[in-house]
């Protein structure tokens, strides 16, 4: 007996083998996308965790810092005063890519509230094919004792 000849009736309905099978494949594919879509939200749930300093009064203070030395005209702090300058320009460019990180974090929530709803329909899906399951096993048990009572009214002496 084969996978493509198996046939089973359920309500006036006739299921092949084949068909059985295919939903199997598909019920197991739709835990793994639910096993995946669980590991991606963990992980991204981490990247959430990250937070993102304030750097707006330390540009203050620095600018603050540079009107005074240029208020009080020393001369031998020129050196310094270009270090700042450098220092400034450094936190620019980190404020700058700390500003990308917060673009990734906000597509990322949006992927997540993709994924919530993705999930949710796996779950739903998943509730369905298990409650299908559980008709299947009991019409599958039905039909294995109208076997039996077939097999006792063809041969009442075994």
């Amino acid at each position: 007996m084969s996978l493509e000849s198996t046939e089973l009736k359920i309500g006036g309905q006739s299921f092949k083998g084949v068909y059985l099978a295919i939903l199997l494949s598909l019920s197991t594919t739709l835990g793994s996308g639910v096993w995946l879509a669980s590991s991606l939200y963990s992980r991204l749930e981490a990247v959430e965790a990250t937070s993102i300093p304030n750097i707006t009064p330390i540009k203050e203070q620095i600018k603050l810092i540079e009107a005074e030395l240029e208020a009080n005209d020393v001369s031998q702090l020129q050196g310094k005063l270009a270090t700042l300058g450098t220092n400034l320009q450094t936190i620019l460019e980190q404020q700058q890519k700390l500003l990308l990180i917060d673009e990734s974090v906000t597509e990322l929530k949006l992927e997540i509230e993709a994924m919530k709803a993705t999930v949710v329909k796996a779950e739903l899906v998943s509730q369905k094919v298990s409650s299908f399951e559980s008709k299947v096993s009991k019409v599958s048990r039905e039909i294995e004792d109208l076997w039996k009572g077939l097999d006792y009214l063809s041969n009442p002496l075994q």
